[in-house]
C-alpha cells in the first residue's frame, strides 16, 4: 500500500513539473536602444560608438552603440529601467536623450529621441536639501543651500537673477499630463520665487560660484555633518526668527511665497524638489496663478513660462519601491532625467553636485547634458565652492 502511494506521488510530481513554464519573468533578456537623429538640427549626427546608460534603482549598466546607432544590453534581469545618453557635439553644444522608466519583461527594442542643447554659462552646481543630524543626534535643517557655477570664460553679473522653487506637493498639484492639457508644455508651477537684488552688482568670475543659503552662519559648531556658511553670497532672511541669520550677508528678495508660516527656501529633505534659475524683464507676480488641478480654492502657484529658464534641476524622492516618475515636474527639455540622494527620508548630510567634465582656460567645466541622471553625483563630504572630494 505504501509503495502504491509513493508511486502516485511520483507520478503527480512528474505531471506537475511537466506543466511548469520556467521561461518566466526572472529569465535574463536583451534590450536594444535605437538612438534617433535630433529633429530640427541641420547636421546629421554620428551615432556610432556612443555610451548609453541603463539605470535600475542605484544600479547602472552601459553599452556602446553600433554603426546603426543601436546600444544592446544583454543578460539583464526583467525590471524597470530608465535609459539615457549624452555627449558634447562642440564646445557650445551637447546632445542628449533619455527614455523614462520602462518595464522590461522580454526582448525589447526602444527608440530614444535625442535633442541638441546649447551649453549654459550659468548652472545650478550644487544643492543641499537633505539636512543632517546635529551633535545631539537631532534633525538639523538650518544649513540648506543652493550653489550656482559660472561655466563661461567671462565674469557674469548675477544681479536680478531669479531663483524658483517648483511646486512639490506629495501628490502633484498638476501632473505633466494636466499641465499639457491646460498650458501645453510651456510652463512650470512655482511655490517660491527669490531674486538677487537688481542693484547687487554681484559678479561671479569664470569657474566661480554664488552661494545662496537659509542661514549664513558656521553650522559646524552645532553639527559635524554640516558646513560653514559664513562666506555665503546671499541669505534668505527668516522673518519668523526660527533660523539664525547673518546681518552682514546680503538678503535675497522675496518675490513670491506660497507659504505664510515660513520665509526660508522650502527645500524638502526627503529629496522631492525641482529648482530653476531664470531671467526676465517681466514681473513674475503678474503671471497667472493656479489652484490645484480641478480646484477653486487653496494654495495658488505661480504659472511660470519656461522660455525664461536658464537652468533647471530635478530631484526625485528615493524609496524602497523605486522612483515615482508621475511626480516629475520638469519637462525633458529642461531636465531629461533626475538626481536623488540615497536616503529615503533625508537628515543624511548628502549633497547633490555636478560632476567635473574637464578643465578649460584655467577653470573647471562641469557636466551639463541637460540630464541630471548623467550630470550629478552625491556626497556627504563635498564642501561649498568645491567640486573635488
Amino acid at each position: 500500500m505504501m509503495m502504491k502511494n509513493i508511486f502516485k506521488i511520483f507520478v503527480s510530481l512528474l505531471l506537475f513539473t511537466s506543466c511548469v513554464n520556467y521561461n518566466d519573468a526572472t529569465q535574463e533578456t536583451t534590450v536594444n536602444i535605437q538612438l534617433l537623429q535630433p529633429t530640427d538640427y541641420e547636421t546629421t549626427v554620428d551615432l556610432t560608438g556612443k555610451t548609453v546608460t541603463a539605470t535600475r534603482g542605484t544600479v547602472t549598466l552601459t553599452s556602446k552603440t553600433d554603426a546603426n546607432g543601436i546600444a544592446t544590453f544583454t543578460g539583464i534581469a526583467p525590471d524597470e529601467y530608465s535609459f539615457s545618453t549624452s555627449w558634447a557635439l562642440s564646445q557650445k553644444e551637447t546632445l542628449s536623450g533619455s527614455i523614462s522608466t520602462t518595464m522590461i519583461r522580454g526582448e525589447t527594442t526602444l527608440d530614444m529621441p535625442t535633442q541638441v542643447a546649447i551649453n549654459r554659462d550659468l548652472v545650478i552646481g550644487k544643492i543641499y536639501f537633505a539636512g543632517s543630524k546635529d551633535n545631539n543626534n537631532k534633525n538639523y535643517v538650518a544649513g540648506k543651500f543652493i550653489e550656482l557655477f559660472n561655466q563661461s570664460d567671462d565674469s557674469i553679473d548675477v544681479s536680478g537673477l531669479y531663483l524658483g522653487i517648483v511646486e512639490s506637493e506629495s501628490t502633484p498639484a498638476y501632473t505633466q499630463e494636466n499641465l499639457k492639457t491646460a498650458y501645453n508644455d510651456s510652463v512650470v508651477l512655482l511655490k517660491q520665487i527669490y531674486r538677487i537684488p537688481v542693484n547687487a552688482n554681484k559678479k561671479v568670475a569664470p569657474g566661480g560660484t554664488i552661494l545662496i543659503v537659509n542661514s549664513a552662519i558656521d553650522h559646524t559648531t552645532n553639527n559635524s555633518m554640516d558646513h560653514n556658511l559664513l562666506d555665503a553670497d546671499f541669505e534668505v532672511k527668516d522673518v519668523q526668527g526660527k533660523y539664525q541669520n547673518n546681518p552682514e550677508t546680503p538678503a535675497m528678495e522675496v518675490i513670491y511665497n506660497i507659504y505664510t508660516g515660513t520665509s526660508i527656501m522650502n527645500m524638502l529633505q526627503n529629496g522631492l524638489g525641482s529648482y530653476i534659475i531664470f531671467r526676465t524683464d517681466e514681473d513674475p507676480t503678474s503671471w497667472p496663478k493656479t489652484y490645484k488641478y480641478g480646484k477653486t480654492s487653496g494654495n495658488e502657484w505661480i504659472v511660470a513660462p519656461t522660455r525664461y529658464i536658464l537652468d533647471g534641476v530635478e530631484s526625485m524622492r528615493n524609496s524602497t519601491k523605486g522612483f515615482d516618475l508621475t511626480t516629475k515636474r520638469l519637462w525633458d527639455y529642461i531636465d531629461a532625467g533626475y538626481t536623488y540622494i540615497q536616503s529615503t527620508t533625508g537628515y543624511s548630510g548628502e549633497i547633490i553636485y555636478r560632476k567635473t567634465s574637464k578643465t578649460l582656460n584655467g577653470h573647471k567645466i562641469l557636466v551639463d547634458t541637460n540630464n541630471s541622471s548623467n550630470d550629478f553625483q552625491v556626497s556627504k563630504t563635498i564642501g561649498t565652492r568645491n567640486y573635488d572630494e
